[in-house]
């Protein structure tokens, strides 16, 4: 069963332990983080021991290693890095069933109170008292980390690590892609960092008639038709709203997943959207901006849905169904597999736009 719940079972213990580790810690409140020798933790009642086997590098890990504003108003260092990995249990503490030593799991990456209006009412992913891994508490850049049990879930057998490291992303792709309507429907997605990688590959398996998708960056767009878009915008030099009438042979949009957070595509996004169409908004936009309100959206009658992380646990359901119907292959965004010692590296290709999705390999593991 996914995800587990508490019972009286005892812990398991690993075969061997260390008593420190080397993790990648944000040390200091001022750009960068280190890579240091921490100890090891130890799983405490309703908690499990993950030996790490892959983990993701995130669009939020590039701003707490810049430290900018968010980070400096969430971030109390010292924290060990990391919010998306895969990793094989190792130890289980008191209360814990339904998972088993030698269990690979992908992890949940909010920890939520389940005790507040959100979480007693079926939205725990808006829970009030969220903690998140890698940022208010150690996370996933290590060799070893502690989680909630109720945070684990078994992954597919057979998932190649890089794809498993992934799915806690990819479930912000799946969240913001089943927020609507999308069999039969034309469907574009603004914005083609990793997230908007995946939700391509999401809408396609879940029965779009037309994935298009749109950015600035060419290497960007091309992993987009690796993706398997149908159509490709770039948004220097084409009109979203243009294209996207040529192409639907004037019906537009019935719905954009908005992944960028850019005023310009918000704008052209709802521009090429029908009247009564929708937008699911993930993107973060890093300053406040001016909308026509009235005309892209009021008049038109567009739905308008704010998208964070997934839903607990209908989306790991969803991803789960469609990484095991094979129709989700998200291997062509998975572009750089290195080191965790290469952390600093693997920031400057996600900065210089260089990578789609870059996952990393901890120590004494082996790609």
């Amino acid at each position: 069963m996914n995800p587990t719940t508490a019972s009286a079972a005892g812990p398991a213990r690993p075969a061997t332990r260390t008593r420190t580790m080397k993790a990648v810690v944000k040390a200091a409140a001022e750009p960068g983080a280190e890579i240091r020798d921490v100890p090891v933790p130890q799983s405490g009642p309703g908690e499990v021991l993950l030996r790490v086997l892959r983990a993701g590098v995130c669009g939020t890990d590039l701003h707490i290693w810049s430290w900018d504003r968010w980070s400096q108003g969430r971030l109390k260092p010292p924290v060990t890095l990391g919010h998306e990995f895969v990793g094989e249990i190792v130890e289980r503490g008191a209360g814990v069933a339904g998972l088993a030593a030698g269990d690979r799991v992908a992890c949940e990456s909010h920890i939520v109170c389940h005790t507040c209006i959100a979480c007693r009412t079926g939205n725990a992913h808006v829970c009030e008292n969220t903690r998140i891994l890698g940022v208010d508490v150690n996370g996933g850049f290590a060799e070893f980390v502690c989680v909630p049990a109720v945070n684990c879930w078994r992954v597919p057998d057979g998932l190649p690590l890089e794809v498993a490291a992934v799915m806690e992303p990819c479930g912000n792709a799946v969240h913001t892609a089943f927020a609507g309507e999308l069999s039969g429907r034309s469907i574009a997605v603004t914005g083609c960092g990793p997230i908007g990688l995946f939700a391509i590959g999401v809408a396609r398996a879940a029965g779009a008639a037309h994935v298009f998708a749109s950015d600035v960056s060419p290497y960007r767009l091309e992993l987009a038709r690796a993706m398997k878009a149908d159509a490709v915008i770039d948004a220097r030099s084409e009109s979203l709203a243009e294209r996207v009438r040529a192409l639907t042979d004037g019906r537009m949009l019935d719905g954009v997943l908005e992944m960028s957070g850019h005023p310009a595509a918000v704008r052209d996004g709802l521009a090429a959207l029908r009247m009564g169409g929708r937008m699911s908004m993930l993107g973060l936009p890093t300053e406040p901006f001016e909308l026509d309100w009235n005309r892209l959206v009021i008049f038109k009658g567009v739905t308008l849905h704010g998208i964070i992380g997934r839903r607990m646990y209908e989306t790991w359901f969803q991803l789960d169904q469609l990484l095991r119907s094979g129709r989700l292959d998200l291997r062509p965004a998975i572009t750089h597999v290195m080191g965790m010692d290469r952390f600093e590296e693997a920031i400057g290709l996600l900065r210089d736009g260089r990578a789609g999705k870059v996952v990393l390999v901890p120590w004494g593991e082996t790609a």
